[in-house]
Protein backbone atom coordinates (compact mmCIF):
# COMPACT_ATOMS: atom_id res chain seq x y z
CA UNK A 1 0.00 0.00 0.00
CA UNK A 2 2.84 2.28 0.90
CA UNK A 3 4.58 1.50 -2.41
CA UNK A 4 1.42 2.38 -4.31
CA UNK A 5 1.29 5.77 -2.57
CA UNK A 6 4.96 6.43 -3.42
CA UNK A 7 4.35 5.56 -7.06
CA UNK A 8 1.36 7.90 -7.11
CA UNK A 9 3.45 10.77 -5.70
CA UNK A 10 6.16 10.12 -8.31
CA UNK A 11 3.62 10.15 -11.14
CA UNK A 12 2.09 13.39 -9.87
CA UNK A 13 5.55 14.99 -9.63
CA UNK A 14 6.45 13.85 -13.12
CA UNK A 15 3.17 15.17 -14.49
CA UNK A 16 3.77 18.52 -12.79
CA UNK A 17 7.31 18.77 -14.20
CA UNK A 18 6.03 17.87 -17.67
CA UNK A 19 3.33 20.56 -17.47
CA UNK A 20 5.86 23.18 -16.40
CA UNK A 21 8.27 22.24 -19.20
CA UNK A 22 5.49 22.32 -21.80
CA UNK A 23 4.30 25.72 -20.57
CA UNK A 24 7.80 27.17 -20.76
CA UNK A 25 8.41 25.74 -24.22
CA UNK A 26 5.14 26.95 -25.70
CA UNK A 27 5.57 30.46 -24.24
CA UNK A 28 9.11 30.75 -25.54
CA UNK A 29 7.95 30.38 -29.13
CA UNK A 30 7.36 33.50 -31.21
CA UNK A 31 3.70 34.33 -31.69
CA UNK A 32 4.46 35.54 -35.24
CA UNK A 33 4.42 33.41 -38.33
CA UNK A 34 6.50 35.40 -40.79
CA UNK A 35 5.30 35.72 -44.36
CA UNK A 36 7.70 35.66 -47.30
CA UNK A 37 7.92 37.34 -50.67
CA UNK A 38 10.02 36.87 -53.79
CA UNK A 39 11.70 39.18 -56.29
CA UNK A 40 9.70 40.59 -59.20
CA UNK A 41 10.54 41.87 -62.68
CA UNK A 42 9.83 45.60 -62.79
CA UNK A 43 10.54 48.72 -64.81
CA UNK A 44 12.21 51.19 -62.44
CA UNK A 45 12.60 54.91 -63.04
CA UNK A 46 14.98 57.09 -61.05
CA UNK A 47 13.03 60.31 -60.57
CA UNK A 48 13.65 63.74 -59.14
CA UNK A 49 10.67 65.82 -58.00
CA UNK A 50 11.12 69.60 -57.95
CA UNK A 51 8.59 71.97 -56.40
CA UNK A 52 7.99 75.40 -57.83
CA UNK A 53 5.48 77.38 -59.88
CA UNK A 54 4.40 78.13 -63.43
CA UNK A 55 5.20 81.70 -64.50
CA UNK A 56 5.21 83.62 -67.81
CA UNK A 57 8.40 83.43 -69.83
CA UNK A 58 8.22 87.16 -70.61
CA UNK A 59 6.90 89.46 -67.90
CA UNK A 60 7.46 93.21 -68.35
CA UNK A 61 6.97 96.10 -65.94
CA UNK A 62 5.75 99.20 -67.78
CA UNK A 63 7.15 102.44 -66.30
CA UNK A 64 6.60 106.07 -67.41
CA UNK A 65 9.17 108.09 -69.31
CA UNK A 66 8.49 111.17 -67.23
CA UNK A 67 7.56 111.89 -63.61
CA UNK A 68 4.17 113.29 -62.65
CA UNK A 69 0.69 112.46 -61.41
CA UNK A 70 -1.29 109.55 -62.92
CA UNK A 71 -4.15 111.37 -64.59
CA UNK A 72 -6.03 108.43 -66.09
CA UNK A 73 -5.70 104.62 -66.33
CA UNK A 74 -7.24 102.91 -69.36
CA UNK A 75 -6.80 99.19 -68.52
CA UNK A 76 -7.75 96.70 -65.82
CA UNK A 77 -6.13 93.47 -64.66
CA UNK A 78 -6.90 90.64 -67.07
CA UNK A 79 -7.28 92.88 -70.15
CA UNK A 80 -5.60 91.83 -73.40
CA UNK A 81 -3.34 94.49 -74.92
CA UNK A 82 -1.09 94.82 -77.94
CA UNK A 83 2.29 96.49 -78.21
CA UNK A 84 1.73 100.25 -78.42
CA UNK A 85 -1.69 100.27 -76.70
CA UNK A 86 -2.29 103.20 -74.35
CA UNK A 87 -2.27 102.12 -70.70
CA UNK A 88 -2.28 105.40 -68.76
CA UNK A 89 -1.71 109.12 -69.02
CA UNK A 90 0.62 111.18 -66.85
CA UNK A 91 -0.02 114.78 -65.85
CA UNK A 92 3.26 116.64 -65.56
CA UNK A 93 3.83 118.66 -62.39
CA UNK A 94 7.00 120.63 -63.16
CA UNK A 95 9.65 121.25 -60.56
CA UNK A 96 9.68 124.97 -59.69
CA UNK A 97 13.45 125.23 -59.72
CA UNK A 98 13.78 123.39 -63.03
CA UNK A 99 10.95 125.46 -64.55
CA UNK A 100 12.51 128.72 -63.40
CA UNK A 101 15.88 127.69 -64.82
CA UNK A 102 14.33 126.79 -68.19
CA UNK A 103 12.46 130.10 -68.39
CA UNK A 104 15.67 131.97 -67.55
CA UNK A 105 17.54 130.12 -70.30
CA UNK A 106 14.86 131.15 -72.83
CA UNK A 107 15.19 134.79 -71.86
CA UNK A 108 18.99 134.65 -71.98
CA UNK A 109 19.06 133.10 -75.45
CA UNK A 110 16.53 135.70 -76.64
CA UNK A 111 18.86 138.50 -75.54
CA UNK A 112 21.84 136.81 -77.19
CA UNK A 113 19.86 136.30 -80.40
CA UNK A 114 18.80 139.96 -80.52
CA UNK A 115 22.40 141.04 -80.28
CA UNK A 116 23.47 138.48 -82.93
CA UNK A 117 20.70 139.67 -85.25
CA UNK A 118 21.86 143.29 -85.05
CA UNK A 119 25.45 142.21 -85.68
CA UNK A 120 24.34 140.09 -88.61
CA UNK A 121 22.28 142.87 -90.26
CA UNK A 122 25.08 145.45 -89.90
CA UNK A 123 27.74 143.15 -91.35
CA UNK A 124 25.44 142.06 -94.14
CA UNK A 125 25.28 145.67 -95.44
CA UNK A 126 29.05 145.96 -95.14
CA UNK A 127 29.52 142.72 -97.06
CA UNK A 128 27.16 143.86 -99.81
CA UNK A 129 29.28 147.03 -100.17
CA UNK A 130 32.46 144.96 -100.30
CA UNK A 131 33.90 146.43 -97.11
CA UNK A 132 34.35 143.06 -95.32
CA UNK A 133 35.41 139.75 -96.73
CA UNK A 134 33.09 136.83 -97.38
CA UNK A 135 34.92 134.75 -94.74
CA UNK A 136 34.26 137.31 -92.01
CA UNK A 137 30.59 137.53 -92.99
CA UNK A 138 30.18 133.76 -93.01
CA UNK A 139 31.48 133.53 -89.41
CA UNK A 140 28.98 136.16 -88.27
CA UNK A 141 26.13 134.43 -90.13
CA UNK A 142 27.05 131.08 -88.54
CA UNK A 143 26.96 132.55 -85.03
CA UNK A 144 23.59 134.15 -85.78
CA UNK A 145 22.09 130.83 -86.96
CA UNK A 146 23.51 129.02 -83.92
CA UNK A 147 21.89 131.56 -81.59
CA UNK A 148 18.54 131.05 -83.36
CA UNK A 149 18.83 127.29 -82.87
CA UNK A 150 19.76 127.74 -79.20
CA UNK A 151 16.56 129.73 -78.68
CA UNK A 152 14.46 126.99 -80.33
CA UNK A 153 16.10 124.37 -78.10
CA UNK A 154 15.48 126.41 -74.97
CA UNK A 155 11.80 126.87 -75.87
CA UNK A 156 11.43 123.12 -76.55
CA UNK A 157 13.01 122.27 -73.20
CA UNK A 158 10.63 124.67 -71.47
CA UNK A 159 7.64 123.08 -73.18
CA UNK A 160 8.76 119.56 -72.21
CA UNK A 161 9.13 120.65 -68.59
CA UNK A 162 5.68 122.26 -68.60
CA UNK A 163 3.71 119.72 -70.67
CA UNK A 164 5.89 116.64 -70.90
CA UNK A 165 6.26 116.80 -74.68
CA UNK A 166 6.91 119.06 -77.63
CA UNK A 167 3.79 120.40 -79.28
CA UNK A 168 2.63 118.31 -82.22
CA UNK A 169 4.36 115.10 -81.12
CA UNK A 170 2.32 112.03 -82.02
CA UNK A 171 3.64 109.90 -79.10
CA UNK A 172 4.09 112.15 -76.10
CA UNK A 173 6.03 111.20 -72.97
CA UNK A 174 2.90 111.66 -70.89
CA UNK A 175 1.25 108.66 -72.59
CA UNK A 176 2.28 105.32 -71.05
CA UNK A 177 2.06 102.56 -73.66
CA UNK A 178 2.57 98.80 -73.55
CA UNK A 179 5.87 97.61 -74.98
CA UNK A 180 4.67 94.00 -75.63
CA UNK A 181 1.46 92.17 -76.47
CA UNK A 182 -0.12 90.09 -73.72
CA UNK A 183 -2.32 90.12 -70.63
CA UNK A 184 -2.38 92.76 -67.91
CA UNK A 185 -1.33 90.82 -64.81
CA UNK A 186 -1.26 93.67 -62.34
CA UNK A 187 -2.01 97.38 -62.09
CA UNK A 188 -0.35 98.36 -58.79
CA UNK A 189 -1.26 102.07 -59.00
CA UNK A 190 -4.41 104.15 -59.13
CA UNK A 191 -5.37 107.51 -60.54
CA UNK A 192 -3.87 110.37 -58.54
CA UNK A 193 -0.74 108.45 -57.50
CA UNK A 194 2.68 109.99 -57.95
CA UNK A 195 4.70 108.32 -60.73
CA UNK A 196 8.48 108.45 -61.04
CA UNK A 197 10.36 107.89 -64.28
CA UNK A 198 13.09 105.25 -64.48
CA UNK A 199 16.60 106.61 -63.94
CA UNK A 200 20.04 105.55 -62.78
CA UNK A 201 19.08 105.52 -59.10
CA UNK A 202 15.44 104.42 -59.31
CA UNK A 203 13.71 101.68 -61.36
CA UNK A 204 10.66 103.92 -61.66
CA UNK A 205 7.01 103.43 -60.77
CA UNK A 206 5.40 100.37 -62.34
CA UNK A 207 2.16 101.39 -64.01
CA UNK A 208 1.24 97.86 -65.13
CA UNK A 209 2.76 94.39 -65.48
CA UNK A 210 2.19 92.72 -68.84
CA UNK A 211 2.95 89.10 -69.80
CA UNK A 212 2.24 86.65 -72.60
CA UNK A 213 0.36 83.78 -70.92
CA UNK A 214 0.72 81.61 -74.02
CA UNK A 215 4.42 81.15 -73.20
CA UNK A 216 4.83 79.69 -69.72
CA UNK A 217 7.83 78.19 -67.95
CA UNK A 218 8.27 76.11 -64.81
CA UNK A 219 10.53 77.59 -62.13
CA UNK A 220 11.62 75.30 -59.31
CA UNK A 221 14.53 74.17 -57.15
CA UNK A 222 16.37 70.89 -56.65
CA UNK A 223 18.71 69.77 -53.89
CA UNK A 224 22.47 69.89 -54.44
CA UNK A 225 22.66 66.09 -54.11
CA UNK A 226 20.45 65.64 -57.18
CA UNK A 227 21.53 68.47 -59.46
CA UNK A 228 24.47 66.43 -60.79
CA UNK A 229 21.96 64.00 -62.36
CA UNK A 230 20.37 66.74 -64.47
CA UNK A 231 21.22 68.07 -67.90
CA UNK A 232 19.40 70.49 -70.18
CA UNK A 233 17.00 68.89 -72.61
CA UNK A 234 15.63 66.28 -70.20
CA UNK A 235 11.83 65.83 -70.40
CA UNK A 236 9.69 67.04 -67.50
CA UNK A 237 6.21 66.10 -66.37
CA UNK A 238 4.44 69.10 -64.84
CA UNK A 239 1.53 68.66 -62.42
CA UNK A 240 -0.26 71.88 -61.49
CA UNK A 241 -1.89 72.01 -58.07
CA UNK A 242 -4.99 73.87 -59.27
CA UNK A 243 -5.68 71.40 -62.11
CA UNK A 244 -6.40 67.79 -61.17
CA UNK A 245 -5.63 64.75 -63.32
CA UNK A 246 -3.70 66.77 -65.88
CA UNK A 247 -0.01 66.41 -66.71
CA UNK A 248 1.81 68.82 -69.01
CA UNK A 249 4.94 67.96 -70.95
CA UNK A 250 7.95 70.25 -70.60
CA UNK A 251 11.66 70.39 -71.38
CA UNK A 252 14.46 71.37 -69.00
CA UNK A 253 16.07 74.55 -70.37
CA UNK A 254 18.13 75.97 -67.50
CA UNK A 255 20.12 74.71 -64.51
CA UNK A 256 21.46 77.54 -62.36
CA UNK A 257 25.27 77.57 -62.13
CA UNK A 258 25.11 78.87 -58.55
CA UNK A 259 23.14 77.47 -55.62
CA UNK A 260 21.28 79.39 -52.95
CA UNK A 261 20.81 78.50 -49.30
CA UNK A 262 17.25 77.62 -48.32
CA UNK A 263 16.58 76.61 -44.70
CA UNK A 264 20.18 75.52 -44.26
CA UNK A 265 20.33 73.46 -47.49
CA UNK A 266 21.88 74.42 -50.82
CA UNK A 267 19.44 74.31 -53.71
CA UNK A 268 19.74 75.10 -57.41
CA UNK A 269 17.09 76.82 -59.50
CA UNK A 270 15.87 75.11 -62.68
CA UNK A 271 13.60 76.25 -65.50
CA UNK A 272 11.62 74.28 -68.04
CA UNK A 273 9.59 75.26 -71.09
CA UNK A 274 5.98 74.08 -70.62
CA UNK A 275 3.96 72.89 -73.62
CA UNK A 276 0.43 74.19 -73.11
CA UNK A 277 -2.88 73.35 -74.76
CA UNK A 278 -6.30 74.99 -74.88
CA UNK A 279 -8.02 72.70 -72.35
CA UNK A 280 -7.44 74.91 -69.29
CA UNK A 281 -6.50 78.53 -68.65
CA UNK A 282 -3.10 78.59 -66.96
CA UNK A 283 -2.71 81.57 -64.64
CA UNK A 284 0.61 83.05 -63.67
CA UNK A 285 1.94 81.82 -60.33
CA UNK A 286 0.18 78.44 -60.15
CA UNK A 287 2.10 76.10 -57.81
CA UNK A 288 3.42 73.03 -59.59
CA UNK A 289 5.61 69.95 -59.25
CA UNK A 290 8.01 68.78 -61.93
CA UNK A 291 8.97 65.11 -62.22
CA UNK A 292 12.29 64.53 -63.94
CA UNK A 293 13.18 60.97 -65.01
CA UNK A 294 16.98 60.75 -64.93
CA UNK A 295 17.35 56.99 -65.51
CA UNK A 296 15.09 54.12 -66.58
CA UNK A 297 15.73 50.36 -66.37
CA UNK A 298 13.17 47.99 -67.88
CA UNK A 299 12.37 44.42 -66.82
CA UNK A 300 14.95 44.13 -64.03
CA UNK A 301 14.82 42.07 -60.85
CA UNK A 302 13.41 44.27 -58.13
CA UNK A 303 12.63 44.04 -54.43
CA UNK A 304 10.01 45.83 -52.38
CA UNK A 305 11.93 48.39 -50.35
CA UNK A 306 10.08 47.50 -47.14
CA UNK A 307 11.80 44.09 -47.21
CA UNK A 308 15.24 45.67 -46.89
CA UNK A 309 17.06 45.91 -43.56
CA UNK A 310 20.23 47.85 -42.80
CA UNK A 311 23.13 46.98 -40.53
CA UNK A 312 23.48 49.44 -37.66
CA UNK A 313 27.26 49.59 -37.98
CA UNK A 314 28.06 49.17 -41.67
CA UNK A 315 24.76 50.63 -42.96
CA UNK A 316 24.79 47.93 -45.63
CA UNK A 317 21.53 46.44 -46.87
CA UNK A 318 20.58 42.83 -46.12
CA UNK A 319 17.55 40.53 -46.17
CA UNK A 320 16.61 37.33 -44.37
CA UNK A 321 16.16 34.25 -46.57
CA UNK A 322 14.01 31.28 -45.48
CA UNK A 323 16.16 28.14 -45.41
CA UNK A 324 13.50 25.93 -43.80
CA UNK A 325 10.07 26.32 -42.22
CA UNK A 326 10.20 29.70 -40.37
CA UNK A 327 13.99 29.51 -40.14
CA UNK A 328 15.85 32.39 -41.74
CA UNK A 329 19.43 33.39 -42.42
CA UNK A 330 20.91 36.83 -42.99
CA UNK A 331 22.21 37.59 -46.50
CA UNK A 332 23.91 40.73 -47.84
CA UNK A 333 22.26 42.29 -50.89
CA UNK A 334 23.44 44.87 -53.43
CA UNK A 335 20.81 47.24 -54.82
CA UNK A 336 20.83 49.66 -57.76
CA UNK A 337 18.40 52.44 -58.70
CA UNK A 338 15.15 52.91 -56.81
CA UNK A 339 11.85 54.68 -57.37
CA UNK A 340 10.93 54.77 -53.69
CA UNK A 341 8.78 51.63 -53.88
CA UNK A 342 10.98 49.09 -55.67
CA UNK A 343 14.77 48.84 -55.76
CA UNK A 344 16.84 47.10 -58.41
CA UNK A 345 18.64 43.96 -57.16
CA UNK A 346 22.20 43.62 -58.46
CA UNK A 347 23.36 40.62 -56.40
CA UNK A 348 22.80 38.66 -53.19
CA UNK A 349 19.46 36.96 -53.84
CA UNK A 350 17.70 35.19 -56.71
CA UNK A 351 14.14 35.17 -57.94
CA UNK A 352 13.58 31.76 -56.24
CA UNK A 353 14.60 32.91 -52.75
CA UNK A 354 11.86 33.50 -50.20
CA UNK A 355 12.49 36.78 -48.40
CA UNK A 356 11.21 37.40 -44.89
CA UNK A 357 8.66 40.15 -44.35
CA UNK A 358 10.40 41.30 -41.22
CA UNK A 359 8.62 44.45 -40.12
CA UNK A 360 5.67 42.81 -38.39
CA UNK A 361 4.82 43.35 -34.71
CA UNK A 362 4.22 40.53 -32.24
CA UNK A 363 0.71 40.50 -30.72
CA UNK A 364 0.54 41.68 -27.13
CA UNK A 365 -0.39 38.95 -24.65
CA UNK A 366 -3.34 39.39 -22.38
CA UNK A 367 -1.19 39.17 -19.27
CA UNK A 368 1.10 41.90 -20.55
CA UNK A 369 -1.89 44.16 -21.16
CA UNK A 370 -3.13 43.59 -17.61
CA UNK A 371 0.33 44.30 -16.16
CA UNK A 372 0.61 47.54 -18.10
CA UNK A 373 -2.91 48.55 -17.06
CA UNK A 374 -2.19 47.79 -13.39
CA UNK A 375 1.01 49.82 -13.52
CA UNK A 376 -0.90 52.68 -15.10
CA UNK A 377 -3.50 52.56 -12.32
CA UNK A 378 -0.77 52.63 -9.67
CA UNK A 379 0.90 55.65 -11.28
CA UNK A 380 -2.40 57.46 -11.30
Amino acid sequence: MKNIKNIGFVLIALGLLFSIAYYIKTNSRSAITYETEQLKYKTIEDKIVATGSVVPEDEVNIVPQISGIIQEIFVDEGDQVKAGDLLAKIKVIPNEQTLNSAEGRVKTTQIILQNSEKEYNRNKKLFEKGIISEQDFNSIELRYNQDKQSLENAKSDLQIIRLGSIGGSALTNTNVRSTISGTILQVPVKEGDQAIEANTFNPGTTIATVADLNKMIFEGRVDEGEVSKLKTGLPLKIEIGAIEDKVYDAKLTLIAPKGIEVAGAIQFQIEGEVYLDDEYIIRAGYSANATIVTQTKENVLAIDEYLLQFDNKTKEAFVEIEISDQNFEKRQIEVGISDGVFAEVLSGVTINDKIKVWNKTEPIKRGDVEDVDDEYKIDR
